[in-house]
């Protein structure tokens, strides 16, 4: 009898349920269900609350509600039984978190603090608590805190620590009244199966845990603020568990809620970058695989802790069992597209894309595919949302170069296609140059599967082969993985990540190989980029000055 395991992936604007075959990996059904409220950015629901700039939160309560309806529709078109699916695995975008009371409800519910906007779900792209991480990094080096240099010498304004600092900044009631302040993945685990634990994944990458080092010190958190000196034993709850462990299993009311069974194992959460890795097939030190999608996420792991300056962090047992996995990324990739042909692609070319029976995105790919490098004239920086990996800067911003009036549109969108894949080899070449090497490109995500334009500049910038997943739910399928090793063997899964993504990955659908004379041609481009990089991300401060100016500050 086929066994089945159901992979929850929890993205910026929308839940995903994916019912797999725990045998093949087959990808029997799945269901998407839209936020309600999205991305909440300029007033709270229901309310006359205004946000600043750079906030971004969401509704705890539109994650339950794509729950009660994908797992149920996810079962119906699967024509399976309950009782035949045996693990449910759980991935989240982080760092995303919530101040939730004792009973795990969130403090936005409360009727008390439903207009405070710090009672909400902070996304991981909240990035208004840069004041405050820029307070922790000053701190830290001055103090030599020894985690910094696991997270590439810079901690992000993304990250739970910087976040929980700005609300004891500007709303210390909903910092007292917290009980714990929870990833979201973990508030789904906690939710599903009433265990309180949280993921090494999320807490090693996000809230600046180590195995060997526990989390950051009293002294240091007193100095950040003398609130927070108790933080850790007051307000962070819950042992800190390795990926693949079972969380628990469902309670009666959850399982009667999603139609399931209480015998329903539930994996502990990840972050849902990382649950990719075993579900491309990736599981050896040197492989590396890029989730490409509104933004990109670079995963590698390694049998040694090597200090990688601007990475987003190295965290034992975080990806595979036994090694140290390691992060990087882009903040904006796919953002970036979705914001030029949205703004600056003229109306003609709709027109035209509209004649040919093209999505504009196809049509752009179709022109620009027969530009060479060099051919546009231009370099940009791909820092429209900032940057993550290696410069760790929310503040920088895009930049265009090399624009005349005789500039198409197909032309910078190439060229920004290729920003972004400088970018990646920026951070590819800096794992190498410090110990920690790449032998081998997996790629996956929408991006991955249906760009094959973006995926080729990939190939010929980087100068190595590039594997992609032939299915465009990869993460899903990641986090399906870890429901199946949360159910083992002995109910019908498996007792490994490693063994279960030998079984369940899925094949490749497309090998790119470079074009040499390309690569040649790309490097010298290359080498004007990385000037532009170091000069505008180290040593001109004009971004930031300028941004001064969108948020009403004098610059001087």
């Amino acid at each position: 009898m086929d066994k089945y395991v159901i992979g929850l992936d929890f993205g910026t604007l929308s839940a995903r349920a994916l019912l797999v075959n725990v045998i093949n990996g087959q990808e029997v059904a799945t269901a998407v269900s839209e936020y309600k409220h999205g991305v909440i950015q300029d007033y709270l629901p229901g309310s006359n609350t205004k946000l600043e700039d750079d906030w971004a939160l969401q509704d705890p309560n539109d994650y339950l509600e794509a729950i009660y309806e994908i797992i149920p529709k996810v079962i119906r078109e699967g024509h399976v039984k309950s009782e035949d699916i045996i693990g449910i695995g759980i991935d989240f975008t982080s760092c995303t978190i919530l101040p939730i009371d004792k009973n795990g409800d969130p403090l936005c519910n409360k009727k008390e603090f439903r207009h405070d906007p710090h009672s909400w779900v902070k996304l991981w792209k909240h990035h208004a608590a840069q004041y405050e991480a820029d307070k922790l990094n000053k701190i830290a080096e001055k103090r030599n805190e020894p985690f910094l240099n696991l997270y590439g010498g810079k901690i992000s304004s993304e990250w739970l620590i910087p976040k929980v600092m700005q609300i004891v900044d500007e709303s210390p009631k909903i910092y007292d009244a917290a009980y714990t302040f929870i990833e979201a993945g973990d508030w789904i685990v906690f939710k599903l199966t009433g265990v309180l634990n949280r993921n090494c994944c999320a807490a090693g990458f996000k809230a600046m845990w180590n195995d060997r080092l526990g989390f950051p010190s009293n002294e240091f958190l007193k100095e950040l603020n003398p609130i927070l000196e108790n933080f850790i034993g007051l307000k962070i709850k819950g042992d800190v568990v390795p990926i693949g462990a079972r969380a628990g299993f469902l309670t009666k009311e959850m399982a009667n809620k999603l139609g399931l069974t209480e015998n329903t194992a539930v994996a502990v959460a990840s972050v849902d970058a990382h649950v990719a890795f075993p579900a491309v097939g990736a599981s050896k030190k040197g492989d590396m695989v890029l989730i490409i999608g509104t933004s990109t996420c670079n995963i590698t792991i390694s049998d040694k802790e090597v200090l990688v300056p601007g990475i987003s962090g190295v965290v034992k047992d975080s990806v595979i069992p036994g090694y140290y996995g390691y992060e990087a990324g882009q903040p904006a990739v796919g953002d970036i597209f979705d914001w030029y042909v949205k703004n600056c692609v003229p109306y003609n070319y709709y027109v035209e894309a509209q004649r040919k029976n093209l999505d504009i995105f196809d049509y752009l790919n179709e022109k620009a595919s027969k530009l060479k490098p060099g051919d546009s004239g231009l370099i940009c920086l791909d820092w429209f949302n900032g940057n993550r990996s290696t410069l760790v800067d929310a503040n920088l911003s895009g930049l265009i170069l090399g624009l005349t009036l005789s500039t198409k549109p197909e032309e910078i969108y190439r060229s920004l296609i290729e920003a972004t894949a400088f970018g990646q080899k920026i951070i590819i070449d800096t794992f190498n140059e410090y110990g920690v090497t790449i032998d081998n490109l997996y790629a996956c995500g929408g991006i991955a599967v249906k760009n094959s334009l973006l995926m080729q500049i990939y190939a010929d910038v980087l100068g190595i082969n590039i594997k992609v997943s032939s299915s465009d739910q990869a993460v899903a399928l990641g986090s399906a993985i870890l429901g199946a090793v949360a159910a083992g063997s002995k109910n019908g899964g498996y007792d490994s990540i490693e063994e279960a993504s030998e079984f369940m990955s899925a094949p490749f659908m497309k090998e790119y190989v470079p074009n040499k004379e390309y690569t040649e041609m790309y490097m010298d481009i290359f080498e004007e980029y990385r000037k532009l990089y170091n000069y505008f991300g180290k040593t001109n401060g004009v971004m930031k000055k300028l941004k001064k100016l969108t948020i009403g500050e004098k610059i001087h």
